[in-house]
């Protein structure tokens, strides 16, 4: 199985068997979000987003303490005006939740502010049970700015978001899968493994399929039933004239693993 590595300023990035681990490689100050950061995922996700050997993403955090712990607070306390209309991180982790191959966050211990904000914009998110989760600005005196205040209501029910906003609370990795905020809590050693095996699941399913339903699921989000099963509908008429579907329904009926190519 090949590797291939780069490694930039503030991330490291190793893809083998279809994979790219993209790892935040600042364990001093538990990953904090930076502006560098920032800079570097945007690069990241551009050299992935065109390797035609990545079909998935995990992103997790260096050491054991912290998945990304927030932003790095002594860049926040010069933010003016200015820095919140510019919405940097919002429009990092935009890029994010909208990238086209399937995002896995794999937490391994604080997801803070901005850490819970990254791992929300992810289509999955898988924890350590060592993990902890919270959206604590409101002890700043700012608010999840970076998505948070949308992304978690929509996850977990406005009531549930409000509070935890509001309190500034940190929750479980326990207590997240209860409120179905991550998709399931594994042992720290585990945690990797069990994130890579998930990315190599969705690997075997038609791409094409894949990246549709991934559209489809976040466009419809956004609007109201009836509009989201058009979309739905429109994506699978697409799916019904690839080569994909013909090999997929030929592996089914001739029990075999079916052969992909994306088309």
């Amino acid at each position: 199985m090949s590797t291939t590595e780069l490694t930039l300023e503030t991330l490291l990035v190793n893809t083998a068997g279809g994979v790219a681990l993209v790892t935040v490689n600042r364990p001093e100050v538990r990953n904090a979000l930076s502006r560098q950061v920032l800079a570097d995922l945007h690069h990241a996700l551009a050299d992935l987003r065109d390797d035609d050997a990545v079909g998935a993403v995990v992103f997790t955090g260096a050491g054991e303490k912290a998945f990304i712990a927030g932003a790095d607070i002594s860049q926040v306390r010069s933010y003016t005006m200015a820095t919140g209309l510019e919405g940097a991180m919002q429009r990092a982790f935009d890029e994010v939740e909208a990238f086209e191959k399937p995002t896995i966050a794999a937490v391994n211990g604080f997801a803070l502010g901005g850490g819970c904000e990254l791992a929300m914009a992810c289509d999955i998110r898988i924890a350590s049970s060592t993990a902890r989760f919270g959206l604590p600005e409101t002890n700043l005196s700012v608010l999840p700015g970076a998505g948070g205040t949308q992304r978690l209501a929509r996850i977990v029910g406005v009531g549930r978001a409000v509070e935890m906003v509001l309190t500034g609370r940190l929750v479980s990795a326990v207590d997240a899968e209860r409120y179905g905020l991550v998709t399931s809590v594994v042992e720290p050693g585990e945690l990797l493994d069990q994130a890579r095996a998930t990315a190599a699941s969705i690997l075997t399913k038609g791409p094409v399929a894949v990246r549709l339903a991934k559209l489809v699921i976040r466009a419809g989000m956004d609007t109201d039933l009836r509009t989201g099963q058009l979309i739905e509908r429109l994506a699978q008429t697409v799916l019904y004239q690839t080569d994909d579907k013909v090999e997929g329904t030929n592996a089914f009926l001739q029990k075999r693993p079916a052969q992909f190519q994306g088309r």
